[in-house]
């Protein structure tokens, strides 16, 4: 049985005409009477009574044309569903995050992925750049949002979208919190907070390079596994930070913020893919990423 054979079928059962049926359906009227005899005899039973001045519904053929009915919307909502997976509108990702970039652009991101594409689920995964890098390339994960570092894998396909000032993290408490801005210099003799190396290597090295250029090798008191952690460390006096500017949004009690004086150091977010992953929801996603960036 084919579906052409039930649109015909739903066509006579509508008009009750053959002639008017195959006016409709643009075919001929003798093929039309053929597809319809040849759909009874699959079938097994005779659905439509005719004469030579009138067809009527039997009573299998009532039944046969709600059933009809129901196949060919499922079809064409089967045939819609197929056609919006292809243009990436709907699907699933599997995101992956830094937690220190869930400040700014990335929550922009996520609301208009949900706002262009509603039918596109996203999992998402708050890991380090490590972590989603691994995940990647285990197929663990379709997608990722990192701060990239020499040691990100050459077989993923990766695009910088944002680049944001590091400022430093103090205690309310401290002596230079009363600056408006800092520079790298002031800070050679502070004890300082900073992420774990093995979970964020190009972010550390980072950290310890731009203060080797400020002519200081930095003392390392204390190791956190978050960003937010930091802020708790800061706030109870165990040191200072040098963090993203996007977590001045991540308010605290008992730290401040301070710009540092130019040349202000830098940090990436990066978006990174398999770039044999032929899915269309991570077109759009990229398409979205690269909407916001642009903004």
């Amino acid at each position: 049985m084919e579906l052409r054979h039930l649109r015909y079928f739903v066509t006579v059962a509508e008009e009750l005409h053959f002639g008017r049926a195959a006016e409709r359906l643009g075919i001929a009227q003798p093929p039309l009477s053929q597809q319809i005899k040849a759909l009874e005899d699959e079938i097994g039973v005779l659905l439509l009574a005719r004469t030579k001045r009138h067809v009527a519904l039997t009573a299998a053929g009532k039944a046969f044309l709600n059933e009809a009915r129901k196949t060919l919307t499922q079809a064409q909502f089967a045939r819609h569903a197929a056609q919006r997976a292809a243009r990436g509108e709907s699907g699933q990702l599997v995101v992956g995050f830094v937690s220190s970039a869930a400040y700014d652009k990335i929550p922009a991101v996520f609301h208009r992925m949900r706002a262009c594409y509603p039918d596109v689920s996203l999992v998402l995964r708050d890991l380090t750049s490590e972590e989603q890098v691994e995940a990647l390339k285990t197929y663990q994960l379709d997608v990722g949002l990192i701060r990239p570092s020499i040691a990100t894998a050459a077989s993923l396909a990766s695009l910088v979208i944002w680049r944001e000032p590091l400022v430093v993290v103090l205690p309310q408490s401290h002596r230079l919190a009363r600056r408006k801005r800092l520079s790298l210099k002031t800070l050679a003799d502070e004890a300082f907070i900073q992420i774990s190396r093995h979970l964020a290597p190009g972010f550390y090295d980072q950290f310890i390079q731009i203060c080797t250029r400020a002519g200081f090798s930095p003392k390392v008191v204390q190791e956190a596994r978050t960003t937010q952690t930091i802020g708790s460390l800061v706030a109870g006096g165990l040191g200072v930070a040098i963090v993203p500017a996007s977590l001045q949004s991540f308010q605290r009690a008992g730290v401040v913020y301070r710009p540092l004086e130019a040349p202000v150091p830098t940090t990436d977010i990066a978006v990174v893919w398999r770039p044999d992953d032929p899915s269309p929801a991570l077109r759009s996603f990229l398409e979205v990423i690269r909407q916001v960036s642009g903004e």
